[in-house]
C-alpha cells in the first residue's frame, strides 16, 4: 500500500527546466515582452521579480500594468488627433455631405496629424517588428507594421505625387484599432495573469516570533525551519508550519480553492498565506522561502503562463503563414490588375488595400488569452496547471487510471463496517473497544479512537490494561473484564462467534478487511472491520467520469480480494492488483497499446513512472508539496472530484481555442479575396475602412468569447466543489 510520504516529494527549482518555451518566440512573448519598446522610458514599467515576504521569489515575470497604461494612453492620443483627420478627409467629405472651414494651411491638417500619429501611435509596432525580422521569423509584430507603413507610405506618394487620394484617414483608424486592440489585450492578460500578484499579496510582511514565552515581531524574511510562531486571529500565517497549540478554523480558498474554513488542531499542518480564524495558534515553522506551498503554485502558475499549447504554436505559425499569404495575394493582385488595368492608380490601391488589412489582430489574441485565463482560473481553484499542453491534452482522455491508496482511498485505516451482539448497542461497544484501546499507538488503535470521536462518544474509565502480546490487550471497565484482539485472541480465550458475527467476519474477508474483536466474558460482543477509507468524494468522481463518457480503472499494490471490494463499491469495472510501483507505468502502456489516451491520477510519489508514461500526469493529494515534476497537473486538494473538473475546464478552453481561431481567420478567410478584387465584376471591393472594422470587430469579439470561459468555468468548478 502507498501511503503519503510527504518529504519525498521533489521540490521544483526555479532554474529548473521545466520544459516550457524559454524563447518565448511568436506572438505570446512579443505582447508581453515587448523588447524592442522603450516601456521603462515612458511608464517606469520594468521586468521584475515579484518578492513578497518571507523570500518568496516566483522569478521574474512581467507587470502587463506598464504596457497597459502605455496602449491606454497612446491610444486615447491617438483617436483624438484621428478626429482632424476624419474630418479633412475630401473622402468623408464626400460621403456624408459636409464641409469644414478653409483656412491658411488647412490643406496640410490631414498630413501633419497622420505623420503624429503615425509617429506615436504607429513606430512601437515597427520597433516591435524588429526581433521578429531578425530572426527570420514573421508573426504578428511584421504583419501590423507592414499594413500601417505601406498605407503611409502610399498616402504620403499619393499627397505629393499624382496617385490619387491617400490612405490618410485609414491609416489612423487603422493605428487607433491596433492600439485598441493591444490595450484589451494587455489588460486582459494582466487580469488573467494576475493570479502571480494575488498570490504575492497573500503573505504578511512581520511575524510575532516566540522566544522564551515572549513574543517579538520580525520580518517573515528572517523566520527559520522551527521557529514558533504566535498567528492571532484574524491574522495571515507567515510561513509553511505543524500547530503546535491551539484550535481554530483557518481560510484556505486562496490556496486550495476550499471555500470553506479549515479546521486546525495540534500536528496539523498550516500553509503560508493562509488565513487564522477566531482563536490564536502556535505554529512551528516547517518551511520558509522557496520551499513554501505559496512559492511553489507562483512558480506552477508562471510555467503554466510561459509554455505554450500545440493550439498556440499553431497560432503563432499562422501569423507567418499569413505574411507570406499576404504578399502572395498581394503578387498576384498586381499582376492580374496591371494586365487589366495597365499600372493605374487603381491597381496601386488594390495591392495596398491587401497588405493594409492582413493584418489579423485578433489571431495573436485568439489563443493567449484563452490559455492565460483558464490556467490563473484553474489555480484559484486547487487546479495547478504544470503544463499548458498537459491540459490542452485531457480534453482528449478516454479513460482515468487513479491509484487506489492515498488517491480515491485517504491512504489510512479506518472502521469501514461495526456489527455488536445484541448484548450491547455499536456505541456503546464502540466507546468499550476505544476506552481499552486507549494506550496503544498501533495503526488498528489509532482507527478505532478515531471513529469513537468522530461519534463523539464519551469513553468509560479503564483499569488494570494488560497487553497479550501477538494477541490484543484487555483491561477492567466498571468493574468488569473486556478483551480486544483478532482471531489468535479468540483462540487464546476460546471465545466463539455468533452467527451473525461470523457471517460479519466472512464479509469482511471477502473485501480483504481486518476485523478485530471486543470480547467479554469469553463472548464475542462486537466485530469492527477496517481497512483503508474511501474518500467520500470518490464515488461521485467516478460517476460524474462516466457521465462524461470517460472509462475509470483503478491502479492498486493491494490483493486482489481488496480491489475488488474497493472497485465495486466505487463501481470502477477495471482494476489492476497486486502491481508493484514499478509495474505501473506497464498498466498505463497496456491501456495505450488499446488505443485509449490515459489519464493517470496518483499521489506523484510511487506513482512517478505512470504517471510520466501517462498521456497526461495528474498528480492529486500532494498538499503542500505541489512541485510534482512528473505531472503536467497538480491538484492541490486530496479530491478526485477535481479530476472532472480538470477535464471540463480543458473540453471548455478547447472550445474556445476552436471558436476564437475561427473569428480570427475567418475574417482573413473572406477580407483577402475580397480585397483582391475577386466579386469586383459584381461591384464589390473591400476598401482597407471597412477591411479595418472588421478587424476590430474580430478583435473584439475574441476577446470578449475569452473572458466567457472565465465566467462561464468558475460558476461549474464552484458547484462542482460544493457536491
Amino acid at each position: 500500500m502507498s501511503y503519503h510520504n510527504h518529504q519525498q516529494h521533489p521540490t521544483l527549482k526555479p532554474e529548473q527546466d521545466t520544459g516550457h518555451v524559454g524563447s518565448h518566440q511568436g506572438h505570446e512573448a512579443q505582447y508581453t515582452g515587448h523588447p524592442e519598446l522603450d516601456v521603462q522610458q515612458e511608464t517606469g514599467h520594468k521586468e521584475h521579480g515579484v518578492m513578497p515576504a518571507g523570500g518568496v521569489q516566483h522569478g521574474k515575470h512581467v507587470d502587463h500594468t506598464g504596457h497597459e497604461e502605455l496602449f491606454r494612453r497612446r491610444f486615447w492620443v491617438s483617436l483624438l488627433l484621428s478626429i482632424p483627420v476624419l474630418l479633412y478627409s475630401p473622402m468623408l467629405q464626400d460621403w456624408l455631405n459636409f464641409s469644414m472651414p478653409a483656412f491658411t494651411g488647412s490643406g496640410w491638417v490631414v498630413l501633419g496629424f497622420s505623420v503624429i500619429i503615425f509617429l506615436y501611435g504607429g513606430v512601437p509596432f515597427l520597433q516591435m517588428a524588429g526581433p521578429e525580422l531578425r530572426q527570420r521569423t514573421p508573426g504578428m509584430m511584421t504583419l501590423i507594421s507592414m499594413a500601417i507603413s505601406v498605407a503611409f507610405v502610399y498616402s504620403l506618394a499619393a499627397f505629393f505625387g499624382d496617385l490619387g487620394e491617400g490612405f490618410f484617414w485609414e491609416l489612423v483608424t487603422l493605428i487607433d484599432v491596433m492600439l485598441l486592440g493591444h490595450w484589451l489585450e494587455m489588460r486582459s492578460v494582466r487580469q488573467a495573469s494576475g493570479a502571480l500578484s494575488e498570490l504575492a499579496k497573500l503573505m504578511p510582511d512581520t511575524a510575532e516570533r516566540l522566544l522564551n514565552g515572549q513574543t517579538e515581531t520580525v520580518s517573515t524574511s528572517a523566520l527559520q525551519v522551527g521557529d514558533v510562531l504566535l498567528v492571532r486571529p484574524g491574522a495571515s500565517v507567515p510561513a509553511d508550519g505543524a500547530v503546535v497549540e491551539g484550535e481554530s478554523e483557518v481560510n484556505e480558498a486562496m490556496i486550495t480553492g476550499e471555500s470553506r474554513p479549515v479546521p486546525k488542531t495540534e500536528g496539523d499542518r498550516v500553509i503560508a498565506g493562509t488565513v487564522n480564524g477566531d482563536s490564536s495558534l502556535r505554529v512551528q515553522v516547517t518551511a520558509v522561502g522557496e520551499e513554501t506551498t505559496l512559492a511553489g503554485i507562483m512558480r506552477l502558475v508562471e510555467e503554466a503562463q510561459q509554455s505554450k499549447s500545440n493550439t498556440q504554436l499553431l497560432a503563432d505559425k499562422a501569423a507567418g503563414w499569413l505574411f507570406y499569404t499576404a504578399l502572395a495575394v498581394a503578387a498576384i493582385t498586381a499582376v492580374a490588375w496591371g494586365v487589366a488595368l495597365g499600372l493605374e492608380g487603381e491597381v496601386i490601391e488594390r495591392v495596398v488595400t491587401i497588405l493594409v488589412i492582413a493584418c489579423p489582430h485578433a489571431l495573436g489574441l485568439a489563443i493567449p488569452l484563452v490559455v492565460a485565463i483558464s490556467t490563473t482560473l484553474a489555480a484559484r481553484n486547487g487546479v495547478l496547471v504544470r503544463s499548458r499542453l498537459a491540459l490542452e491534452e485531457a480534453r482528449l482522455a478516454d479513460v482515468v487510471v487513479f491509484d487506489k491508496t492515498g488517491t480515491l482511498t485517504k491512504g489510512e485505516f479506518g472502521v469501514v463496517a461495526l456489527q455488536a451482539s445484541g448484548e450491547m448497542d455499536e456505541d456503546e461497544a464502540l466507546a468499550l473497544t476505544a476506552v481499552i484501546e486507549g494506550d496503544s499507538e498501533h495503526i488498528i488503535a489509532r482507527a478505532i479512537r478515531t471513529e469513537a470521536a468522530a461519534r463523539r462518544l464519551t469513553l468509560p474509565r479503564v483499569l488494570d490494561f494488560t497487553v497479550f502480546k501477538g494477541r490484543g490487550v484487555q483491561a477492567r471497565v466498571n468493574g468488569q473484564r473486556f478483551s480486544v484482539g483478532g482471531p489468535r485472541l479468540l483462540e487464546m480465550l476460546e471465545a466463539t462467534l455468533s452467527p451473525e458475527l461470523a457471517d460479519f467476519t466472512a464479509e469482511a474477508g471477502r473485501k480483504g478487511q481486518t476485523v478485530v474483536y471486543l470480547v467479554g466474558d469469553k463472548q464475542v460482543l462486537a466485530a469492527f472491520a477496517l481497512a483503508d477509507v474511501i474518500r467520500p468524494e470518490s464515488r461521485e468522481a467516478v460517476r460524474r467520469l462516466k457521465e462524461m463518457g470517460v472509462a475509470v480503472a483503478m491502479l492498486t499494490g493491494d490483493s486482489q480480494a481488496v480491489a475488488e471490494a474497493v472497485a465495486a463499491e466505487l463501481g470502477i469495472q477495471t482494476s489492476f492488483a497486486e502491481v508493484l510501483p514499478e509495474h505501473k507505468d506497464q498498466k498505463v502502456a497496456e491501456l495505450q497499446a488499446q488505443g485509449r489516451r490515459v489519464a493517470m491520477v496518483g499521489d506523484g510519489i510511487n506513482d512517478a513512472p505512470a504517471l510520466t508514461r501517462a498521456d497526461v500526469g495528474i498528480a492529486i493529494g500532494s498538499g503542500t508539496d505541489v512541485a510534482v515534476e512528473s505531472a503536467g497537473i497538480i491538484l492541490v486538494q486530496n479530491n478526485p472530484l477535481d479530476v472532472v473538473n480538470v477535464l471540463e475546464l480543458s473540453r471548455a478552453s478547447y472550445r474556445k481555442m476552436v471558436q476564437n481561431l475561427l473569428w480570427a481567420t475567418g475574417y482573413n478567410v473572406v477580407a483577402l479575396p475580397l480585397a483582391a478584387g475577386v466579386l469586383a465584376p459584381a461591384g464589390i471591393l473591400l476598401t482597407p475602412a471597412v477591411g479595418a472594422l472588421f478587424m476590430s470587430l474580430s478583435t473584439i469579439i475574441v476577446a470578449i468569447n475569452a473572458q466567457f470561459l472565465r465566467r462561464v468555468r468558475l460558476e461549474k468548478l464552484q458547484s462542482t466543489r460544493a457536491l
